[in-house]
């Protein structure tokens, strides 16, 4: 007999194409919002090369921030940021609208198995009303 999936809450969040300032800022945002393995004052750094640089973060939907969410605002991006979301889909919906309180978020793809979704984004600060 086949047992129900249980919730997983964790959801790997890899970002490119961007400086790491903005990889940063980024991190920064979602750690306002769950807990991770990331510190929301851990900077990113550059290499060197001609490789792409990619970030990676694990985000606990459930868990909560290390600091409360209304605490500061989010840094600017200095340009758009390309984010890939991987994890169970309930957990990616959820940080996925934590990201669209803030940012402008296009989708750009998605992939969804059994138990597992993957989405690429597109996101870009908002412009000041």
């Amino acid at each position: 007999m086949n047992s129900p999936v249980a919730h997983v809450p964790q959801v790997e969040v890899v970002v490119s194409d961007c400086s790491a300032t903005d990889a940063g800022s980024l991190f920064a945002e979602l750690c306002r919002h769950f807990g991770s393995d990331r510190c929301a004052t851990d900077t990113p750094h550059e290499t060197s090369g001609s490789r792409p640089t990619m970030w990676t973060g694990t985000f606990d939907t459930s868990a909560s921030p290390g600091e409360s969410p209304g605490t500061a605002s989010a840094q600017p991006l200095s340009g758009s940021v390309k984010a890939e979301l991987q994890g169970e889909p309930r957990a990616v919906e959820r940080l996925r609208q934590a990201l669209d309180e803030t940012f402008v978020v296009q989708q750009l793809g998605v992939v969804a198995g059994d138990q597992e979704v993957d989405v690429e984004l597109r996101l870009e600060s908002r412009r000041p009303a």
